[in-house]
């Protein structure tokens, strides 16, 4: 399906429905890289939404890594499941709960990202940060400027060193009937940190 090694997937080769969120091809392409990610690797996807994350984390650890994608909407699990499928993957494991307590489970990652979580991000950091193998990263994608304060305070508070900020804004393209326009899209501020 995606015959190349980049990530960066158009977002109109993923199934979607009407309030199901996808992380956007260049922010999702920023996110990959902050990971850092390499064949073999445990990632943790929370909040997987739509799965496009889930989807480029597999394609870059390989057959031989594992992604766990977990979300509390149920739409959002079948609608990852069907874009697994739709993109041949099966080095994913999609879990339905809350992650709060799924998570505490899993086995320790290389990799954590974590995007939409109903309000818990700060919690959710917190437990991450117990369940990243030394030298593993954490990459949070953040909408919300309090949500990006607590993010901060907890991630000098915790084990985490090269704590990276970068704030994205993109514009794209769309036809008029009397020629092109740029369209803003929100900005979003990528945290991406490594564990000590």
């Amino acid at each position: 399906m995606w015959n190349y090694k980049t990530p960066g997937i158009p977002d109109n080769e993923f199934e979607r429905i009407e309030n199901v969120p996808i992380t956007k091809e260049e922010i999702r392409t920023i996110q990959i890289s902050k990971a850092r990610l390499k064949p073999g690797q445990i990632v943790y996807d929370i909040g997987c939404g739509s799965g496009s994350i889930s989807v480029e984390a597999a394609l870059q650890i390989e057959s031989n890594g594992k992604v766990l994608a977990v979300d509390y909407d149920k739409n959002a699990i079948e609608l990852t499941q069907n874009n697994l499928k739709k993109f041949n993957l099966s080095n994913v494991s999609v879990i339905f709960g809350n992650a709060k307590e799924k998570i505490l489970n899993f086995e320790e990652a290389d990799v954590i990202f974590i995007g939409g979580t109903g309000g818990d991000t700060e919690d959710i950091v917190k437990i991450s940060e117990n369940k990243l193998k030394s030298g593993g990263r954490i990459v949070i994608g953040i909408i919300l400027i309090e949500t990006l304060y607590s993010v901060l305070q907890i991630l000098e508070k915790l084990k985490f060193n090269s704590v990276d900020m970068t704030q994205v804004t993109i514009s794209k393209s769309r036809k008029t009937s009397t020629g092109t326009m740029m369209l803003a899209r929100n900005p979003i501020t990528i945290l991406s940190a490594t564990k000590l």
